[in-house]
């Protein structure tokens, strides 16, 4: 790869080797962002064979098999190997085209890989064969001298992987955990969940006993929930405090009058107002009646003692 970006002025060289160091380091975990890094040096250096298969790996990685196969193809018209050929097999399957596939997997460019791209090939036509509902097939697609041989090789327990997964297909669930045991035996790199599905078979749910983390949160746990049931305790315990301590009479009479205050609104005020007028013009009446009758029972009596004095004779000498 070194030596293909040679061929490019030593600036931009330098920018694109920076883009596809990012891209070999991200792909595993980040694939979104190595598939934008990709992108870039695919903008900067797109006639570099090599910038062209680092973005056709980046967009397999994000499921873009399409994309993916175009730059397959063009990395390949650019080198004239058939390393790639493989993957552009498996980029087919992905584009939902299994039997294009399974076809690629006969052409004489399959003669031209090593024993790797071999056995590479023979995964995906195991795998177009299970697209194409021909699980028993498929079984027996991967049954070859590399899956029974006792040697360990990089591709080996991807191999036993890919079998025990036909064979639980099929419903040959004890030959599967077989394989896969054999699987997590050759699974030096931890390419495979080999262990998980192992386990699964087995009714077996592992914990890591060693991860402190976990330890901490375990030993946290306890005590966040009894602290947590210790202040609903006492919330509820104060509750009851609370109404115990609350008497029938802790409404005193002396706010009463200010509640039915509060109550009279200045509209009712203005009409109470007019009913006190009204009482004392009333009173005031009845006094007034009252003098006037004092006054005529007085006239009355004088009248009566003055002519009392004159029915009385007049006496001799009175005028002297």
């Amino acid at each position: 790869m070194r030596q293909e970006l040679m061929s490019l002025p030593k600036t931009l060289a330098e920018d694109v080797a920076r883009n596809l160091v990012m891209v070999a380091k991200l792909l595993d975990d980040e694939p979104e962002q190595a598939y934008q890094y990709a992108r870039v040096a695919l903008r900067l250096a797109s006639r570099v064979a090599a910038v062209r298969e680092a973005a056709g790996f980046a967009s397999y990685a994000v499921g873009k098999y399409s994309e993916a196969l175009a730059e397959f193809r063009a990395a390949r018209r650019m080198t004239g190997n058939s390393d790639l050929w493989p993957v552009m097999a498996d980029c087919e399957r992905g584009m939902g085209r299994p039997e294009r596939a399974l076809a690629m997997a006969g052409e004489p460019e399959v003669q031209k890989l090593d024993r790797a791209g071999q056995v590479e090939m023979r995964m995906v036509a195991a795998g177009a064969r299970r697209d194409m509902g021909q699980a028993d097939a498929a079984v027996v697609t991967l049954q070859s001298p590399e899956l029974a041989s006792h040697s360990i090789q990089p591709w080996t327990a991807r191999l036993r992987y890919a079998y025990a997964d036909a064979l639980l297909a099929v419903g040959r669930e004890d030959e599967a955990r077989e394989w896969f045991a054999k699987a997590l035996e050759a699974d030096q790199g931890g390419t495979t969940d080999a262990s998980d599905r192992l386990a699964e078979l087995d009714g077996v749910e592992f914990v890591d006993a060693l991860d402190p983390e976990q330890e901490a949160d375990d030993a946290l746990k306890p005590v966040a929930e009894s602290t947590v049931e210790e202040s609903r305790a006492d919330e509820s315990k104060a509750e009851e405090v609370e109404i115990e301590d609350v008497e029938p009479e802790a409404v005193e009479d002396d706010e009463e009058p200010e509640a039915v205050e509060s109550e009279i609104e200045p509209e009712d005020a203005e009409a109470v107002e007019p009913e006190a007028d009204l009482v004392e013009d009333e009173v005031q009446d009845d006094d007034a009646e009252d003098l006037a009758e004092d006054a005529e029972d007085a006239e009355s009596a004088a009248e009566a003692r003055s002519e009392d004095r004159a029915g009385l004779p007049e006496k001799d000498g009175d005028d002297s």
